[in-house]
């Protein structure tokens, strides 16, 4: 009969033919797993079932661990023993309300949060382990009690990837940084496209409802499903706003507006003029001997369209039209007088600053500075820098002689 743990076993005792005693126990394989491995192992062993790799293991701990606490006078060092060796590969974890958390070693409450929910990990700027503020950083032990700080308006760092340990945490951040990466460069690709599309006289906001779809159907050509993928590649700089204003248009068409657009810097380069030597004649209309000077806001290239200011002593400033202090100089008219570029001016160079937003790859910064060698044009500085979004900036000084031969190396 068993007892009440179930234990069973046939034991007898003989004596062997030089008159020494030794015990026997005849047991049939379930009596003895039980015997050696308690009344749970009774259930394992009727059901047929085979425990994973791992519980046994856990198993073989738990067995040495018994046997290495029968010298353990103190509860809190076996306890202590108990969280460390239980689940080597595993840590356990609380919620507030008690619920567990099952994460691997190495797991941070980035990690716990985004085991919760993804909308927590996504929102979580602090937490409290134990009763107290701990950095994103910290290694969650065995029996932590861990709670999530959350606010509505933030969002996951990319420095995350730099420390969490579960595959969810990080699929979820890396999802998140490259949809605000493609947010934003949509953005950028739809402001560069709108200025190059003003330049044909084209209206960004008519070209997006066409009912035709055409702008749909070119994004196809390029092998893009939709209208933001493509703007995105123009925000990336992988196609050039031109061509696609190109197909839009058709070639007659195209080339018919592309001779008479106003010269204007290309989107997606920003340009900081200064002039280095000699200087084009300007002419205020009906006055001579004049002293006229380039503002230093705008410091307008030969060929662009030019307005005078009488200034306070300093002669008259010379703007672009489209400079954006021209709005507030026309609050008085009467120091507006109108100049013009002289005839023959003198072949003058400038530096011109050129700021170009690039993905960050190897070897852009030479195939932009070789593309403006082939036009036969100074280059007077070359840098090239990461941006904190990750996006290469690039700037190169060139040295130009007016509008025209800027606008051929931009194009370039």
């Amino acid at each position: 009969t068993p007892r009440d743990n179930l234990y069973q076993s046939l034991h007898t005792s003989v004596i062997g033919s030089k008159g020494q005693p030794f015990e026997i126990q005849i047991r049939t394989e379930q009596m003895h797993q039980i015997a050696e491995e308690g009344v749970a192992a009774h259930w394992k062993y009727k059901e047929g079932k085979r425990g994973p790799r791992d519980d046994d293991e856990a198993l073989k701990v738990l067995r040495s661990l018994v046997e290495w606490t029968q010298d353990v006078k103190d509860s809190r060092e076996f306890i202590d023993a108990l969280k460390l060796d239980l689940y080597p590969k595993d840590v356990y974890a609380f919620t507030p309300m008690g619920k567990v958390i099952q994460l691997p070693r190495g797991a941070t409450p980035v990690d716990f949060a985004y085991m919760i929910h993804s909308e927590v990990g996504n929102t979580c700027t602090g937490a409290r382990v134990n009763g107290r503020m701990a950095p994103l950083r910290t290694l969650i032990q065995n029996g932590d009690v861990v709670e999530i700080i959350t606010t509505a308006n933030s969002h996951p760092s990319r420095d995350w990837l730099n420390f969490v340990a579960t595959g969810r945490a990080r699929n979820r951040v890396r999802h998140w940084v490259a949809e605000q990466q493609r947010s934003e460069s949509i953005e950028i690709g739809r402001k560069v496209f709108e200025k190059e599309a003003a330049r044909f006289q084209l209206s960004m906001k008519k070209m997006l409802g066409d009912s035709n779809g055409d702008l749909k159907r070119i994004a196809g050509e390029y092998g893009y499903g939709r209208t933001d993928d493509l703007l995105a590649a123009i925000g990336y700089g992988k196609i050039v706003p031109r061509n696609v204003i190109a197909k839009y248009l058709g070639p007659e068409k195209f080339e018919a507006l592309d001779k008479q657009k106003v010269s204007r810097l290309r989107t997606g380069v920003r340009a900081v003029r200064r002039l280095i030597t000699g200087d084009d004649a300007i002419v205020v209309r009906g006055v001579e001997d004049l002293m006229v000077n380039r503002a230093r806001c705008c410091n307008p290239l030969h060929g662009e369209e030019i307005i005078g200011y009488i200034t306070r002593g300093k002669g008259v400033a010379v703007h672009t039209a489209r400079c954006k202090n021209v709005k507030q100089l026309m609050i008085n008219p009467e120091r507006i007088v109108t100049v013009e570029w002289a005839a023959k001016p003198e072949k003058n160079a400038y530096a011109v600053k050129l700021l170009a937003i690039t993905e960050n790859r190897t070897g852009m910064i030479a195939g932009i500075t070789g593309a403006i060698s082939d036009m036969k044009t100074g280059i007077r500085d070359a840098r090239a820098s990461v941006a904190p979004d990750e996006k290469g900036r690039i700037e190169v000084t060139v040295e130009v002689f007016d509008v025209k031969h800027l606008d051929k190396v931009i194009g370039s």
